[in-house]
């Protein structure tokens, strides 16, 4: 059931109207001449039908209107912004039905701009008697032949071609979503979007502090963990020397407040969990990679001893936000993100040193939040907002990624079975006709945006 839904209403279109695209074939085909007719999407119309045709095969749609009558209008629009903005004018194929004829169709169209890399929708709209309806955005299933490669076209939607970021300017958010492009091509073996390393790491290498770097440490730390991530894939030593720039950079913000751990940002001494789950998972990664390495392991095991002693993990084994200036738990919410890192860092430990305690005790933290954490059947973040564009909508997607690099790792795979409900639930009841997920799995929230379909993306990725 699709409880994601897109009204008739849309944002201000973009400015220019598009010039004709050229792929496999170039704009204006006879839909005649396509081998399949797959109808995703429909809008009704003062008792008319409008319609969004889809060649798979070919990569391109088209639109129609039916039981309408001479004069009637249907167009398509093309958006590669996952449907925010679209060509002013465009009104692709604009055609009217002739005389005598109840209804028409206009030429096929691609949904994707494969010269400039533009990941496209295609909606088909139609006008009569002054009203105009269209369908909702849709696009073939070209780079979406599964639930999981689907995600990640979404996803990709929401790449910016002009900063290189996720979502315009996400920055932490960015590394997040550039995470589970990079777990979706490892896991699916589909690589039509790892061009994103790159071009991620090449336009931004040198903004604000440089090398992935800034004064928050959290920041800091998920960028390092994205480029272990790249380097895992394509093997490009420079992604492992930024996140070895990163790791240090933490390092350098190690200092005696509460008896140790990384501080939050530099321009105070807070002492919080996700900061601290980070750096360990970054250190033990980083021996995990580099032969002969004594000095990321020290610092991991340095962080471990001081986490696990810190006073964060509650008496439910929940893991709160941080420390009190008098160095006790804060009490401050459980974030669904805190009890998913320390997942992926005692895993990636436990490869470090084969003590089979971490897991241990990370079985027994995944145990708590598997089941403290559900509503309705799936995770749900504390105060749960319907937002997808804040800090918030990116939490889950790393729980579940801690969550399912655990459930790899140890031998019964124990949370393959969550995992999998988590994602049907997600699949069926949060998901809208472009493969674009909300804020909340269990469904309810009609707005989208990049932190949400990220998180939804590591949740595919983990379930498998």
């Amino acid at each position: 059931m699709t409880t994601l839904s897109i009204g008739m209403a849309a944002p201000a279109p973009a400015s220019a109207a598009p010039a004709a695209l050229c792929n496999k074939y170039c704009d204006a085909r006879d839909p005649g001449l396509s081998p399949q007719d797959r109808q995703p999407v429909t809008a009704a119309l003062s008792g008319r039908s409008v319609v969004l045709h889809f060649d798979d095969t070919d990569a391109m749609g088209w639109a129609s209107i039916d039981n309408g009558a001479a004069g009637d209008e249907v167009w398509l629009d093309r958006s590669f912004d996952g449907g925010r903005t679209w060509a002013d004018g465009s009104r692709l194929g604009n055609t009217t039905v002739p005389s005598g004829r109840s209804g028409w169709r206009t030429q096929m169209y691609n949904v994707d701009d494969w010269n400039t890399q533009g990941v496209g929708a295609l909606r088909a709209c139609g006008q009569a008697s002054g009203a105009i309806a269209c369908t909702p955005w849709a696009r073939t299933t070209w780079n979406a032949g599964d639930r999981r490669t689907a995600a990640a076209t979404a996803l990709m939607m929401s790449y910016d071609r002009t900063t290189k970021l996720f979502g315009g300017n996400g920055w932490w958010t960015g590394a997040n979503a550039l995470t589970a492009i990079i777990d979706n091509a490892r896991i699916t073996g589909m690589g039509s979007y790892t061009y994103a390393i790159a071009q991620t790491y090449d336009k931004n290498i040198a903004a604000q502090g440089g090398q992935f770097r800034n004064e928050y440490l959290d920041d800091t730390g998920w960028w390092g963990l994205a480029w272990v991530a790249a380097y895992d894939l394509t093997g490009d030593s420079r992604y492992l020397d930024t996140a070895r720039a990163d790791a240090d950079h933490m390092w350098a913000n190690w200092n005696g407040t509460c008896g140790g751990g990384v501080r939050w940002n530099t321009g105070g001494n807070y002492k919080n969990a996700i900061t601290n789950e980070l750096f360990l998972q970054l250190t033990a990664a980083l021996h995990n990679r580099i032969p002969g390495d004594t000095t990321y392991l020290d610092r991991a095991r340095s962080e471990w001893s001081w986490f696990r002693n810190s006073g964060m993990i509650n008496s439910s084994n929940m893991i709160n936000d941080g420390l009190s200036d008098a160095c006790a738990n804060n009490g401050q919410p459980t974030w669904t993100y805190n009890q998913g890192v320390v997942l992926g860092g005692l895993t990636e430990l436990y490869r470090a040193t084969g003590d089979s305690t971490l897991l241990t005790t990370a079985r027994t933290l995944a145990d708590a939040s598997t089941v403290r954490l559900q509503t309705d059947g799936v995770p749900r973040e504390p105060s749960e907002s319907d937002a997808c564009t804040d800090d918030g909508a990116s939490f889950k997607g790393a729980y579940v990624r801690g969550l399912g690099r655990l459930n790899t790792q140890l031998g019964d795979h124990p949370y393959t079975g969550t995992l999998t409900g988590w994602a049907n639930t997600a699949y069926s009841r949060d998901r809208n006709p472009l493969d674009q997920y909300g804020p909340h799995w269990a469904g309810g929230s009609g707005t989208t945006g990049h932190g949400c379909q990220q998180s939804a993306l590591d949740l595919l990725n983990a379930a498998g």
